[in-house]
């Protein structure tokens, strides 16, 4: 099996994969274009990526590509539509670097409470100003309010509540019981977070219901000396109206931007301008441990995928097919068995969504095989199955 990297990934991932006898190609440069020739000329059965974009011309150029990592939580940058008409799997890696973006979301809270970047600014310019830096409101028995309680936002509230924070917290999964495991106000909205918060935080997947969430009304509902930090992604957020929150008073950590430079340079933003605001460099998952993490899970992945065909954290498979029947047929483990079975189905029109065939131990060879269809079986499709040798017996389920 051929395995491209490409993206920047700790060696450790190309030495796992090439010990387990994958023939490994790594470059961190390839983008856009040159991404395309690389897949046209290795034609790799796995892709491994970070932050770069794999477009649906990139599943055109590898005919051999099965399976895309994203070696990271969100998958935004992968055009999964494009990668399931392929019938090619994308996996993420959820949760390896929560720890690492729950410190830096930590750091940006206190940074904007204690204005430390500032601090530094002034004393690197020869400026002494204690009077100034004097004032801050400190953050034990403040109320931090959480928006998404993922990998991320759980380890956030953990730190929080060293800190001695109160904790409210909304997210579209967050139930009771839930709520009460984590030590959290659960609220019924966002707006209802944000109206409890002296500091909100964003943890947030991005998708076509959370582009944008962070607007107006939930800004606006934080009081003008809250604290507001987002290191999920910058399209959450609305960002003129942040622009227009910062305006009246609230300081903003971000390390996350809607229109983030590609590469590394010049660099020009108006909220990076805006006194308030502490902007970083979406370094969020940038520690030695979490790229350890992410990328022995990429390996995993990978591995688990050689191994059985199957992708552990596969998120572009159909949630609900067609199907309507299912088939538990019990056969003989012999050549031909299924084939006559699936031709039977062709010849009645009945196309097939899932099959899963178990083999039976022992020495007989048995075996039992369960097949999702859409579509009917006759009465005479079942019998001329069951008038097969090979098979002891077909039972056909309604699926509701």
């Amino acid at each position: 099996m051929k395995v491209l990297i490409a993206d920047k990934l700790p060696d450790l991932a190309r030495t796992l994969l090439a010990s387990a006898g994958l023939l490994v190609h790594s470059d961190a440069s390839l983008k856009e274009d040159t991404l395309t020739a690389a897949l046209a000329e290795h034609d790799p059965d796995v892709l491994i990526v970070r932050s770069t974009k794999v477009r649906a011309a990139h599943f055109a150029a590898a005919q051999s590509l099965q399976l895309v990592v994203r070696a990271g939580a969100g998958v935004n940058t992968i055009d999964l539509d494009a990668a399931s008409s392929r019938a090619v799997f994308v996996a993420n890696c959820p949760g390896m670097n929560a720890d690492a973006v729950a410190e830096l979301t930590m750091g940006h809270i206190v940074n904007a409470d204690r204005r430390i970047a500032d601090n530094v600014a002034d004393a690197r310019d020869g400026q002494w100003n204690k009077k100034r830096y004097s004032k801050a409101a400190g953050l034990k028995g403040r109320v931090l309010g959480v928006l998404g309680c993922g990998s991320i936002g759980r380890s956030v509230i953990a730190r929080a509540k060293a800190f001695e924070m109160r904790v409210a917290a909304w997210s579209p999964s967050l139930d009771a019981a839930t709520a009460k495991r984590l030590g959290v106000r659960r609220c019924e909205t966002a707006i209802e977070v944000a109206q409890l918060a002296d500091v909100l935080t964003v943890h947030l997947a991005l998708t076509p219901a959370t582009r944008g969430f962070v607007g107006e009304a939930i800004l606006s509902a934080l009081g003008p000396d809250a604290i507001f930090v987002n290191t999920s992604r910058g399209e959450v957020v609305d960002e003129p109206a942040l622009a227009a929150a910062v305006e009246r008073g609230l300081r903003a950590g971000l390390d996350v931007l809607g229109d983030e430079p590609a590469v590394d340079g010049a660099f020009d933003h108006a909220l990076a301008r805006t006194p308030g605001v502490y902007v970083t460099h979406h370094i969020g998952a940038s520690t030695a441990q979490a790229q350890d993490a992410v990328a022995e899970d990429a390996c995993r992945i990978v591995l688990a995928f050689a191994a059985t065909g199957s992708a552990p954290n596969c998120v572009n498979l159909a949630d609900k097919t067609p199907a309507t029947h299912l088939l538990v047929v019990r056969h003989r483990d012999e050549v031909g068995v299924l084939a006559a079975l699936l031709d039977l189905l062709r010849d009645g029109g009945i196309n097939v969504q899932q099959m899963q065939n178990v083999i039976f131990g022992g020495d007989d060879g048995a075996a039992c095989a369960r097949i999702q269809v859409e579509g009917a079986p006759t009465e005479a499709l079942v019998d001329a199955a069951r008038a097969t040798k090979a098979i002891y017996d077909v039972k056909v389920v309604p699926l509701g």
